[in-house]
């Protein structure tokens, strides 16, 4: 279910959320296990408290959408 929704929700793509301070990116297509969160589970589903699993210095607020600056 959380698939389908990342899809419609961009349009059949999933996106991607790149942490400015390391440089992680964030695909929802792939989830982020190390969070507990699984595949398919879309940026915007991300608690607002969530954070870079990587450096743990940038929240969700911070990240870069990748997505946006694709034709």
């Amino acid at each position: 279910l959380a698939s389908r929704a990342g899809s419609a929700a961009t349009g059949g793509r999933m996106s991607q959320h790149q942490c400015p301070e390391c440089g992680y990116v964030y695909d929802s297509q792939l989830g982020d296990s190390f969070s507990g969160y699984p595949p398919g589970t879309p940026f915007a589903a991300l608690p607002d408290d969530y954070n870079c699993p990587r450096c743990c210095v940038r929240d969700k607020p911070d990240f870069i959408a990748l997505d946006a600056a694709k034709p």
